[in-house]
This record gives structure tokens, sequence and C-alpha cells, in this order.
């Protein structure tokens, strides 16, 4: 069908969206019906229509079409019977596998990857967000080069050579993506120089910074609204808000504090978005202290919160002081029956509290939360400095160790979730 090689009209809404067949494979985890909830809300926030959906059931996935011939004719089918224009996957493609389903199905395929990293590329702001989507998209499409076509094979030669193979079509766009994802990278360092150059400011005016993590949709910004009153965008809607935003808030007897809103986290986050995306997550690793954000009336928000803690251990953010939010508890007027809620840990370091940024209720405990948590902190900045002080310079400027490569990495670490205490 040669009307489905059309261009897609990702960003748009309304009848003209393009409807989409969603694709998953039942490997036998509990959190798959979730899984593929989510992956309706992702088409949807890309401008997508979900139209069906499509099942295979499978130990394993076939290393040519991912869901087996069988699968592949039933979701051509399906296709054809809804009018859909789109399949999206609900697990990564490898190249080969995303290009043999687009020429056994006649129909454009996409990842789950790529669903993320096309709605990332809508909701991006700043510039220094657009960058980091860029190069994680860079990133993407280099992978996607495969011999798919014959004729992007060239004929190149100069005197002496001619008629000898030349560059394919395929190596000169791989060169091209790679100088365009390097002056990438160097525009993305010397932003990150910028933002350093800021955090050192406000680190020499000793200002307490907060940044508020979690997974998407949790409430964060909700939350940032009310304790900063900004005003920024926020929306029942996953990836609401991209880049980090900072805004003073006033505490009564301690003063001004510094409250950063960050980019929310989601199961299966892209590994390119999060290697991109380490600018804006820079002001969670530089915080003195963590709000992690949690949808408490979320029926897998046991799930959620191992996704972030996962994400906050692979940027190096899992050892600041850390307090659970637990939001959106006017969705439960049974259990919160007296409003909100504190608990303390063994050393009484504040642990939990439950509130609803939407609603209000609890937002003058948070604000003395952080009031605590602020001189708490200090003391903790200054002990751990003068123990910085007290290493050997080889010591102290010792590399870091690099990070696991994703085959390696735990996706839920084997720690409890506790905040460090002084």
């Amino acid at each position: 069908m040669s009307s489905a090689w059309k261009k897609l009209a990702l960003y748009k809404t309304g009848v003209d969206a393009a409807r989409a067949v969603l694709v998953g494979v039942d490997t036998g985890r509990e959190d798959f019906a979730d899984s593929m909830a989510e992956l309706s809300l992702l088409a949807e926030s890309a401008g997508s229509i979900p139209a069906t959906s499509v099942i295979a059931r499978k130990g394993r996935t076939d290393p040519a079409l991912f869901i087996g011939s069988g699968k592949a004719n039933e979701l051509k089918r399906a296709m054809e019977e809804s009018g859909a224009e789109l399949a999206i996957f609900n697990n990564p493609l490898s190249p080969t596998q995303q290009r043999n389903l687009e020429r056994h199905i006649g129909f454009h395929v996409m990842d789950r990857t790529g669903l993320i990293l096309d709605i990332f590329s809508q909701r991006a702001q700043s510039h220094i967000g657009k960058t980091q989507v860029e190069l994680a998209q860079v990133r993407y499409r280099m992978s996607r080069l495969v011999r798919a076509w014959s004729h992007l094979e060239r004929q190149r030669g100069g005197i002496g050579v001619r008629g000898g193979p030349g560059e394919t079509q395929m190596e000169l766009d791989r060169r091209m993506l790679a100088s365009k994802a390097k002056r990438l990278e160097n525009e993305l360092e010397k932003l990150q120089r910028q933002q350093r150059t800021q955090r050192r400011a406000r680190n020499r005016k000793d200002v307490f910074s907060v940044s508020l993590v979690g997974y998407t949709n949790a409430g964060k910004s909700t939350l940032f609204n009310a304790l900063t009153k900004a005003g920024t965008y926020a929306a029942d809607q996953l990836f609401a808000t991209l880049d980090t935003t900072s805004r003073k808030v006033h505490l009564e007897g301690v003063g001004s504090i510094v409250v950063s809103d960050t980019v929310g986290f989601i199961r299966d986050l892209p590994h390119q978005l999060v290697e991109a995306f380490r600018a804006t997550l820079d002001e969670t690793i530089h915080a003195d202290l963590i709000l992690h954000v949690i949808d408490a009336c979320s029926p897998v928000s046991r799930e959620q919160k191992a996704e972030v803690e996962a994400v906050l251990q692979e940027i190096g953010a899992d050892d600041i002081p850390c307090i659970e939010v637990m939001n959106k508890i006017d969705q439960m007027p049974q259990t919160f029956i007296k409003g909100a809620v504190l608990e303390r840990d063994a050393q009484g370091f504040p642990n939990q509290v439950f509130l609803s940024a939407k609603t209000g209720l609890g937002l003058d405990l948070m604000r003395l939360i952080l009031a605590e948590c602020s001189q708490m902190t200090d003391r903790i900045r200054v002990e751990h400095n003068r123990a910085k002080k007290q290493l050997a310079p080889d010591e102290f400027l010792a590399p870091l160790p690099e990070r696991p490569e994703s085959s390696e990495f735990n996706s839920i670490p084997n720690r409890s979730y506790t905040p460090h205490d002084a």
C-alpha cells in the first residue's frame, strides 16, 4: 500500500492525526498490562490515535521480525482493517527488525524509544533542552542506519580509480551524523559550563537547593507551582515538562532557597536520553535535597518508584538526602481522612510526607519540612566539605568510576530507600 508510506502527521491532533496499532510482546511480566496502557498514553501524547492493539505471547522474540511471521501477518491485517498508518512497538527494535517489519507489513514502524524521542522533540522549549533532544535523536538515527536499499551505493572515484566501488550513501550519512553529533556535544558542553558558573554563584551565596524528581505525571510541576507560584506549564499528560526550571522560595525563619523542577522519568527510559539529558539532570546531582514525588494513588507506584531510583543511581544522585512526597492524596479520601501526614525515620529525619499539590493540602507542612532540612543539610554540607579537604589531592581528583553498560545495569537497585542522616 503505497499510501501508507506518506509522511506521518504525528504532531497533529484531531481527525488528521495518524492512527496507530499498538504492539506488545507478553513475556510473563506482571507489569505488562500497565506498560501497554502507558504506551497508549505515550502515543496520545505524541499526537497519534491508538486504534487497536496486537499482543504476542512468547518466551523470546524473533530475531528477524521480533513478533514472528504469523503475528506480523496479523498486525498487517489489523492495520488494514483499522485504517492505521503506524505500528508502535512497546519494546526497542533493532534496526534490522524495524526494516524487516516495514517491508513485511508495508507500513511505518516505530519502537518505544523512537516514540519517546518524538515526544521530547515536541516538548523541549529551552535552548539546552532542544540541544539535548537533537543529540539524542542523532545518536538514535546513527543506530538505525542499515543497508536497506541497494541504490544507496554510489560510485566515487578520482583520477586513476574510475569505476571502482566508492563510498556508499550509508557511509556518507553515518559520517554526516557523526559530525553533527560532535557539534551538538560541543554546544552542550558550552551550555553545561554556563550552568556550572551559575551553580558556583549559588554555592558562594550558600543557597540551599532542592530538586524535584519523580515518575512522569506524578505531579512534580504542580507541586513546583504550588511552592514557588511560578505558573509553569503543568498538565495531566506524560512529559508535560522537559526543561529544568528553578525559582526562589522564601521560608520563614530560614530565608530563600532554590527549588528546581526536572524532567520526569519513565520505565525503560531510552539510554540515549539518559546520556543526552545529563545537563538537565545536573541540577539533581548537585542538589542539597531531593524531593521524590510519587503518585500515591497509582496501583504501580512501587514499580514507578523503583524506576526513578534506578535513574538516580545511574546518574550518581542516589547518595543525596531524599524525602518521598506521596502526592494526590485528595484522590484517596477514604485513606487520608486526617489530611497531610509526615513520617520520620529512626534518626528523626523526615522520611515521607503525604500531601495534595493540586488542592494545597499539606503545603504548609512541606514548607516546614524544607525549613528543617535546610538547617540540617547545612551541617551535613559543612561536614562533607571538611572531609573532602582532609583527602589527599590525588585521591580527591581521582576519576569517577565508569557507568556500567546497560546490559550490566540492574534497573531495580538492591538497597533500602531511606534518606541519609547526618
